[in-house]
């Protein structure tokens, strides 16, 4: 891929995707794929005026690795370094650029059952943290191909061709292959908020989907919850863009609210192996019975992993005649299939999302309909003759999507 184009993107990621700001450090997490573009982002990130820049560097087989050969107790304990680390990123808040390329399969065939029991052990030592930092500091997903990943997208390619065939499909669908990408992402945050003005502005107490494959399902809205889209704030005042690509509008859901079945359109990659073809139906506000023809064990121990894993904390809107829909790829790959139609999250919201919510304690925001959990995983039920109708806290019905699009 031409290099300019590269740094044309390591610039959007650093400016647009964390909003750098003078004096600010940066913590880089990704994979061994492509150490020249994460050096681009480094040397961007400085550019911006970061004070430091740090970069993690992790390895998928050899995570692997280590699921394999150390106990479970190994694996759950979390030495002091560690510890002190979090704590570090609680007091110095660092910009976090979490850059992917792992192979959408490359956990399969480890056992999967440890992998859940050591998030499971290391969660209640990390939550801490993560609650210290929430809402306070700018953070960034976004992809770079790996080998591995792009032989699953494009199999029929040598590794080389696919290597390239995924960056142009990485670039074209994150806004950053044609034209200027901050000029491009600044439009397309406007294009976004308009789009969640009128939603907020209908103050909506549930939304309705239905479509032809089965998916009859209702979930209920929090009273003072909004949609967003785009960019984000920090409680500091800093514009960041979590997720690019992104085109959702989302909202947190009401936890216990939700009554129906859905089935996911497209397969879910969860702890490095594919759940696929899959449904999941909702009683009382939890996910009660699903069904998968791949991986169903692991769908289930998915939302056993703690009382709010089988609670929604998403719902996120995206018209089926997206960008990312419309090159015809399945990704295998959360952050982009996502972001090709509507989906769901199982777990975790998010308490940004609460009118007020920078004087709420997490309890508070808890006991006000975010669900807490330590997961959130996304998956997509989007499909082309989606329909979903709203209704507004006055009891009208409001049609918010009409065959897979947006219906205003």
């Amino acid at each position: 891929m031409n290099s300019q184009t590269l740094q044309k993107y390591a610039e959007l990621l650093a400016r647009c995707g964390l909003n750098v700001q003078k004096g600010q450090e940066v913590l880089i997490i990704a994979d061994l794929d492509q150490p020249e573009f994460v050096t681009m982002c480094v040397e961007e990130c400085y550019r911006a005026g970061a004070k430091k820049v740090l970069v993690d560097w992790i390895h998928q087989p050899v995570t692997k690795l280590h699921y394999e050969n150390q106990t479970l107790e190994t694996l759950s304990t979390l030495e002091k370094w560690q510890l002190e680390k979090w704590a570090w990123q609680v007091d110095q808040l660092p910009c976090k650029l979490y850059i992917e390329s792992e192979d959408p399969d490359g956990l399969a065939g480890a056992d999967q059952d440890k992998i859940s029991k050591t998030r499971q052990n290391q969660f209640p030592l990390i939550k801490p943290y993560r609650d210290a930092m929430e809402n306070k500091y700018q953070w960034c997903i976004a992809a770079v191909p790996g080998k591995a990943w792009a032989k699953k997208v494009f199999p029929a390619l040598p590794e080389a061709e696919a290597v390239e065939a995924l960056w142009k499909a990485i670039l074209s669908t994150s806004r950053a292959l044609e034209g200027e990408p901050l000029e491009n992402w600044a439009e397309h945050n406007q294009n976004l908020k308009r789009r969640y003005d009128y939603l907020n502005a209908l103050k909506l107490k549930s939304l309705h989907y239905t479509s032809k494959n089965g998916t009859d399902f209702t979930v209920g809205l929090i009273d003072g919850c909004k949609f967003l889209g785009g960019g984000e704030v920090t409680l500091n005042g800093n514009f960041f863009n979590p997720n690019i690509p992104s085109e959702e509008i989302f909202t947190t859901p009401k936890a216990g609210e939700a009554e129906g079945i859905v089935y996911a359109t497209k397969p879910l990659s969860y702890q490095g192996a594919l759940i696929e073809n899959f449904w999941v139906r909702f009683e009382g506000g939890r996910a009660v019975e699903v069904g998968a023809e791949k991986n169903v064990e692991l769908l289930r121990q998915m939302i056993a992993m703690d009382d709010g894993a089988s609670k929604l904390g998403e719902c996120a809107l995206i018209p089926f005649d997206s960008p990312i829909n419309n090159t015809g790829i399945l990704f295998f790959n959360t952050l982009f299939d996502e972001n090709a139609s509507c989906h769901l999250a199982l777990g975790r919201g998010f308490s940004n999302l609460l009118e007020g919510f920078e004087n709420l304690t997490m309890d508070e925001c808890s006991e006000r309909g975010i669900n807490n959990s330590m997961i959130h995983v996304d998956f997509m039920i989007g499909s082309p003759d989606l329909c979903i109708t709203g209704t507004t806290r006055d009891g009208r019905e409001v049609e918010i999507f009409r065959d897979g699009g947006w219906a205003f």
